[in-house]
């Protein structure tokens, strides 16, 4: 999914107050740090998730028959193979949501 750079610091404050409001974590850097660094992982995240997109499509169009966009077959293809180039990266629990574009 694509998130904008507003969604993405959005999320980070959001992510940071649960982190500080957890009793179980003590932060050794101030919260901005912190913030910062979360902004990084997320930004991180969503180019390796392009990424998987991207193979996912290239291995839809290489197949022998033409497979139409949008088309139940392609769905059913493209969360199969989105789900494995999820779990090859590390990354199972996203991989029963792949998104389209």
């Amino acid at each position: 999914m694509r998130l904008s750079r507003e969604k993405i610091i959005r999320l980070s404050h959001q992510i940071t107050d649960v982190l500080v409001a957890s009793p179980d974590v003590d932060f050794i850097e101030d919260r901005e740090t912190i913030r910062n660094q979360v902004i990084s992982i997320l930004q991180a995240l969503m180019r390796e998730e392009e990424k998987v997109d991207a193979e996912v499509r290239k291995k839809i169009t290489s197949q022998k028959k033409e497979i139409l966009e949008g088309s139940e077959e392609w769905d059913v293809l493209f969360r199969k193979y989105y789900a494995e180039e999820m779990r090859r990266i590390g990354v199972p629990h996203l991989a029963e949501e792949p998104r389209r574009s």
